[in-house]
């Protein structure tokens, strides 16, 4: 293991790079940009003020390209060929602050490096305040198949504890407006127990999800991470922090809501209309797939190795154009981390956690948990109850001990 050496550095044919290919492979793009700094969030994100001359779209774009370029060149020496790319994941930060050009300009650069699948699943998240019935008929004509809409709470009070820039009913608007420009695969993201939140007005954003019509719906309780605005708000006792209890109902309210209308639960934050509308980027990461993560601040892993890319947006430039991949560290994974990521991601699906990727001294744990009624077993397969889907941390912790 390292924290050093950048990937680009180990040999091409590395032993630990050969268990690469095989399986679907994704490319996840990091758009580092944000008009505004949201209280909550502690993504690796800039404003225009914080970059000031150091940094532009235009540049970033052009180490994208670089970066995208020297990991396919890197890949073709490994001992299995590169797969085709079955999904790609355009994140952030806000994309959609680049505009339909600059989106496709994204794409572009990621099939001029690499072969997408005729079926890849291309999604980029988006700001809704930064969309428009044009914009949507751009990305959906340079090759997007899905879009993630942020629209985390329909109440105005909400939005302002959480510091988000978008008014409400226009996540909504933007929803129609995508599946209009004829996407079928429509996200909007929520999130609850917000300080201020109230039962109803949670019953108002899922209102609100459901009238827009879309496949897709994520919801996740709010996490007050540590160096966040909110983080000191609530230092200081300015807000309350999030309670467990009430994180608890709400999730249960919103499974409730969700299901009555034909939203299945596939992974705990996540519920779609059908197996098509399940995010196919996201179930890589939750399966343990490989994914090359382009952009500053982004990870990737291939074949059991991990690596992270320098941060700021100006020093990731600079070390494309230094040549080779602008890796800030790598992890060569050991068994034993890679067992626990598998138990920690897995068990969160709907579809369970099979029993034959269980160690066989965690059967008293398993035990514990199904007669705990958090989990029930089939032949296969360790599956969370409803009651487990709320305490899945510590249904990892239990399997883990």
């Amino acid at each position: 293991m390292s924290s050093a050496v950048p990937l680009s550095e180990i040999a091409a044919d590395a032993p630990v790079l050969r268990d690469f290919g095989g399986g679907p492979f994704g490319v996840y793009v990091h758009v580092p940009f944000c008009a505004t700094r949201c209280g909550y969030c502690d993504f690796n994100t800039y404003t225009a003020g914080e970059l000031g001359s150091s940094a532009s779209p235009q540049s970033w774009l052009a180490a994208l390209r670089g970066e995208l370029a020297a990991a396919a060149d890197r890949f073709a020496g490994l001992p299995s060929a590169t797969p085709e790319v079955s999904t790609v994941f355009v994140g952030g930060g806000t994309p959609s602050l680049l505009g339909g050009d600059g989106l496709a300009d994204v794409l572009d650069a990621v099939r001029s490096a690499f072969v997408l699948a005729p079926d890849a699943e291309v999604t980029t998240e988006s700001n809704p305040e930064s969309t428009s019935p044009e914009f949507f008929d751009r990305i959906r004509a340079a090759g997007y198949t899905r879009v993630s809409l942020g629209m985390q709470s329909a109440a105005r009070h909400v939005l302002a504890v959480l510091d988000r820039t978008h008014t409400p009913g226009r996540a909504v608007a933007a929803a129609r407006e995508a599946r209009a420009a004829g996407f079928e695969h429509v996200n909007l993201d929520l999130i609850y127990g917000t300080p201020g939140e109230r039962d109803a007005d949670l019953d108002a954003s899922l209102d609100a999800v459901l009238d827009a019509g879309v496949d897709h719906v994520s919801a996740y309780s709010l996490i007050v991470e540590d160096g966040t605005a909110l983080a000191r708000k609530v230092r200081r006792g300015e807000l309350p922090a999030p309670d467990d209890d009430v994180l608890a109902a709400r999730y249960e309210r919103i499974d409730t809501r969700l299901a009555a209308a034909g939203l299945t639960w596939y992974e705990v934050s996540n519920w779609a209309a059908n197996d098509s509308a399940r995010c196919r980027h996201n179930l890589g990461y939750w399966d343990g797939g490989d994914w090359l993560g382009a952009g500053p601040g982004a990870h990737s892993h291939l074949g059991g190795v991990r690596w992270w890319n320098v941060k700021h947006p100006a020093r990731y430039a600079e070390r494309v154009a230094r040549g080779g991949l602008p890796a800030a560290g790598w992890e060569s994974l050991t068994d034993d981390e890679r067992y626990l990521e598998r138990v920690m991601l897995t068990v969160r699906l709907r579809t369970g956690l099979p029993l034959t990727a269980l160690a066989p001294t965690a059967t008293p744990a398993v035990n514990r948990i199904i007669a705990d009624g958090l989990a029930t077993r089939s032949d296969t397969h360790l599956v969370l109850t409803d009651r487990g889907r709320l305490l899945a941390d510590g249904v990892v912790r239990t399997l883990l001990t």
